[in-house]
C-alpha cells in the first residue's frame, strides 16, 4: 500500500481506538387449600426472596419445602408446592434459602476497552486491546481480571448496557460482591454508566485517558467546528470502519453515534446525567506526548510514585497521530498536553493521579506491543500491574 495510504488507515485507527432463592414448599391436599408465607428471606447481595407457603389440604400433614438457594443479588421466593396429599392440614412454606453471603475485596478487575475494534485487533474477548495486561496481570497473581467486549461502534448508553450485564456475569461467575472497572478512552465513559446504573456492583471506577469533557477531533469530524484536516480524517473513517458517518440518505449511522456523544457539546450534558455515586472511588490518569512534560495541566497531590516517577520523561508522538495531535494543537505556540486523541484537561476526572508519558496507542500497548520510543521506557504493563497494586492498598 502507498505511504499516504497506510497513514489513512492508521489515522482512522487512531481516532476510532479514542475513541434466587428458589425454595420449594409442602405437600398439599387435593382440595380446599390457603397460602401461607413462607420462612426467611434469603441474605444475598441486593435482594431477599421468602418462601411461598405450602397449601393446605384436607389430608395428612404435607412435609416442609427445602430452603432454596439464594441466587447472585438476591433470589425469588419460593414456589409453592402443589404435590397431592393426604387426609390432615398442609404443609407449612418451605423457607427461603439462606444465601451465600457475597465476597469482599480483593474485587475483580473488569477492563473496558474505548472506540472501535475489528477481529484482529478485539478477538473474541478483546484480550488483545489491552495488549497482553491480562496476562501480566494474571502472573503478578490477580487471577481475577476480564476483559468484556461490547459493541464497537455506538454511544456509551448502548456500550454501557451490555458492560453491566457482563458485569453482572462477572460477579455471578467469582462470587465476588462488587467489580473494580478500569476504562481506557471511551471504555471509561461506559463505565460511569454502569456505576450510575448499579453503584451496588461496583467498588472503583479508574479512567485512563478518558474524554470526559468531549474531544476537538469529533467536532471537526462531525463539522461542528471547521478545520483544513476534517477531510483526512472522514476519509480515515470511512477506509477503515467501512461505514460512513451518514449513509446515502443522509441517516447517521452507529459511528456518527459514537462521534456525536464525544463532541464536546454532547459530554457537558453526559456529564449532567451521569454523576458520580456515593460510596464509590472515581480517580483519573492520562498519557502526554508529543513531549510534552504537562506542566501544570498534569499537578496533582496525590500522585502516586509509579506515576511520579516518570515526570522527567518525554514521549514522541506515533506518526499516525501526527493528523488528530495538529488538531488538538491548534494554532496555539505553546499548546495544552494531550496523548493524541485525548486533552488532559478533558481526562481528568475523580481524584486525578497525574500524567504518563504515553500517547494513545502506548496507553494500550499498542501497536502491537511496540515500545513508547526510542528515548521513552515507560512500559504499559508496568503501569497497570502498578495501577491495581494501588487499588488493593486503597483495599478494593
Amino acid at each position: 500500500m502507498a505511504a499516504r495510504g497506510w497513514r489513512v488507515l492508521g489515522l482512522a485507527w487512531a481516532v476510532l481506538v479514542g475513541a434466587g432463592a428458589c425454595g420449594s414448599s409442602g405437600e398439599s391436599g387435593e382440595v380446599g387449600f390457603s397460602e401461607e408465607a413462607g420462612g426467611n428471606a434469603g441474605n444475598s447481595q441486593g435482594g431477599s426472596g421468602a418462601g411461598k407457603g405450602g397449601k393446605a389440604g384436607k389430608g395428612g400433614a404435607g412435609e416442609a419445602g427445602e430452603a432454596g438457594a439464594a441466587g447472585q443479588d438476591g433470589g425469588a421466593g419460593g414456589g409453592s408446592g402443589e404435590g397431592p396429599g393426604g387426609e390432615g392440614p398442609g404443609g407449612s412454606g418451605g423457607q427461603a434459602g439462606q444465601g451465600v453471603e457475597a465476597k469482599g475485596a480483593p474485587y475483580p478487575i473488569v477492563l473496558a476497552h474505548g472506540f472501535f475494534g475489528f477481529e484482529e485487533f478485539a478477538g473474541v474477548n478483546f484480550i488483545t486491546y489491552f495488549y497482553k495486561v491480562k496476562e501480566r496481570l494474571d502472573e503478578e497473581g490477580e487471577g481475577e481480571v476480564f476483559t468484556p467486549a461490547v459493541d464497537p461502534f455506538n454511544n456509551s448508553e448502548v456500550r454501557a448496557q451490555m458492560l453491566l450485564t457482563q458485569v453482572e456475569e462477572v460477579l455471578k461467575q467469582t462470587g465476588r460482591a462488587r467489580v473494580n472497572l478500569i476504562g481506557h478512552s471511551q471504555g471509561g465513559l461506559d463505565a460511569r454508566i454502569v456505576a450510575h446504573l448499579r453503584p451496588d456492583l461496583v467498588a472503583s471506577v479508574t479512567t485512563f485517558a478518558t474524554p470526559h469533557r468531549g474531544t476537538k477531533i469529533a467536532d471537526v469530524a462531525l463539522g461542528l467546528i471547521q478545520d483544513e484536516r476534517a477531510q483526512d480524517l472522514l476519509d480515515g473513517l470511512v477506509k477503515l470502519a467501512g461505514i460512513p458517518l451518514y449513509d446515502a440518505a443522509g441517516q447517521q449511522t452507529s459511528l456518527s453515534q459514537s462521534m456525536i456523544q464525544l463532541s464536546t457539546a454532547e459530554m457537558e450534558k453526559f456529564n449532567a446525567v451521569y454523576v458520580d455515586q456515593p460510596g464509590i472511588v472515581y480517580q483519573s490518569l492520562t498519557g502526554r506526548s508529543k513531549n510534552h512534560l504537562g506542566g501544570s495541566y498534569c499537578q496533582s497531590p496525590v500522585e502516586p510514585e509509579f506515576v511520579k516517577k516518570t515526570k522527567s520523561r518525554i514521549d514522541g508522538l506515533e506518526p499516525l497521530l501526527t493528523v488528530p495531535g495538529l488538531i488538538l494543537d491548534g494554532l496555539d505556540l505553546t499548546p495544552e498536553p494531550h496523548d493524541g486523541l485525548v486533552m488532559v484537561e478533558s481526562a481528568r476526572w475523580g481524584q486525578f493521579l497525574g500524567c504518563v508519558p504515553a500517547d494513545h496507542f502506548d496507553e494500550i500497548g499498542h501497536l502491537f506491543g511496540d515500545k513508547a520510543g526510542l528515548v521513552n521506557d515507560w512500559d504499559h504493563l508496568d503501569f497497570y500491574v502498578e495501577l491495581v497494586k494501588l487499588l488493593r492498598q486503597k483495599g478494593l
